[in-house]
């Protein structure tokens, strides 16, 4: 099963920078450990505020519990809080997923027809979705789609684009986009992603 999790980092007041670069140095090196195990798929850095330090992570685990532990034996943790979503295979996911590359999006979508909407223009409406998400599959764009839990957006996406135009008017395409709330979050690389580690800069 495969997880995204939000870890939020907080250093404690007086730690020395010297502290923090080997806390870092030590994250990364068990991040390669993890990511040869198959534990760590990938790793993001979402928008961030001055003096923020927040990463998504893309784990595989066979449950919570086994999550876990992975999440336990990261150095980082001591300082660290985490918040686990579980992700369920969705069957518009892209098979085999595109190469990865950036610039990389995270959709949150959120499907709502009206009262009274016809079964037939619904049902259009899904069929229409899953032939555009093979075609944006195809052509690179769209990498890879779960369900979320239920009381939160239906799905969540990870696209590439050129920029957030190009999402934009990705997101115009789909079917489901007149009855659809979306969420866009730019992403940008980490240091430690195990498709990108050694490309990108830190």
């Amino acid at each position: 099963m495969e997880y995204l999790v939000t870890m939020t980092t907080r250093v404690p007041d007086g730690t020395t920078e010297q502290a923090v670069a080997d806390m870092r140095a030590r994250e990364a090196a068990h991040s390669t450990e993890l990511a040869a195990r198959g534990s760590l798929l990938r790793l993001w850095r979402p928008p961030l505020q001055p003096g923020e330090w927040r990463t998504f992570g893309l784990f595989a685990a066979a449950d919570e519990a086994e999550l876990e532990a992975v999440l336990t034996s990261m150095p980082l943790r001591v300082w660290r809080s985490d918040q686990v979503t579980p992700l369920s295979p969705h069957p518009n996911d892209p098979v085999p997923a595109p190469a990865p590359g950036p610039p990389e999006f995270f959709t949150a979508f959120t499907v709502a027809f009206p009262e009274g909407t016809p079964a037939q223009v619904r049902d259009d409406a899904f069929a229409g979705e899953a032939r555009r998400a093979r075609e944006l599959g195809a052509e690179g764009h769209l990498l890879r789609l779960w369900r979320l839990p239920p009381g939160g957006p239906g799905a969540l996406g990870l696209w590439r684009a050129k920029d957030a135009a190009e999402m934009a008017r990705i997101i115009k395409t789909l079917p489901l986009d007149p009855w659809m709330t979306t969420d866009v979050t730019p992403l940008t690389p980490h240091p430690s992603d195990p498709l990108t580690a050694g490309r990108e800069g830190a």
